[in-house]
Order: structure tokens, then C-alpha cells, then sequence
């Protein structure tokens, strides 16, 4: 299986190698369309290869998948650790009656009656 997970890594990164080669030239990135950056008096614009954008959309995309699911994950990881804070308080509390149970017997003969 990791042969499996190496192999698509490496065609992986021959993809986006051959995107890279296939995109080196030199783009001009707007920030704002031209329409609305008269109403600001500003043109923010970058020279970058057209590869960087494209793998730099990518990145931002992943990134803003990434949090979107740790924000939806948000309510199934409250309840696993309202889940577990109740288990403890349950095992400490089955452990504390089985203490009461058996206050006052011979250490062995409780011990024997837990196991069984």
C-alpha cells in the first residue's frame, strides 16, 4: 500500500511539474477589476508566471476547505468530549461504589469477587 500511495504522489508532482513548465509566462494579477478600482483610486496589480497563480489558487483553496470542515467538525468534536468527560466521571463513580461494596471484607475475598 505505501508503494501505492508513493506512485500517485510522484504522478502527482510530475502534473504539476508539466503545469508549471507548460506556464512560465508572466501574467498580470489584478486584485480588483479595473470598474471598481476607479472607485477606490487604486489598481493593485502583481507581475507573477501564470503558474504561481494557478498553484496558488490551488493552496487557497485547500486552505479554505481545510477550515471550512474544522468549522463544521466543530459540534461532532464538542459531543466526543462531552462523550468522554462522562465516561470518566461514570468510571470513577463505578469504582468508588465498588470500593463501598466492599468496605469491611477480607482484602482476598474482594478481590475474588471482582474478578468473577
Amino acid at each position: 500500500m505505501r508503494y501505492v500511495r508513493y506512485f500517485c504522489i510522484a504522478i502527482f508532482a510530475v502534473a504539476l511539474i508539466s503545469v508549471a513548465l507548460a506556464n512560465r509566462a508572466v501574467v498580470p494579477l489584478k486584485i480588483l477589476p479595473t470598474e471598481v478600482s476607479h472607485w477606490f483610486a487604486v489598481n493593485p496589480q502583481i507581475e507573477l508566471p501564470l503558474f504561481l497563480v494557478i498553484l496558488g489558487s490551488i493552496v487557497a483553496g485547500l486552505l479554505v476547505g481545510f477550515v471550512w470542515e474544522w468549522i463544521r467538525e466543530y459540534g461532532q468534536r464538542a459531543e466526543a468530549a462531552r462523550q468522554a468527560r462522562e465516561m470518566r466521571r461514570l468510571e470513577r463513580e463505578v469504582a468508588r461504589l465498588k470500593g463501598e461494596k466492599h468496605q469491611g471484607k477480607d482484602e482476598v475475598l474482594a478481590l475474588l469477587d471482582e474478578a468473577s
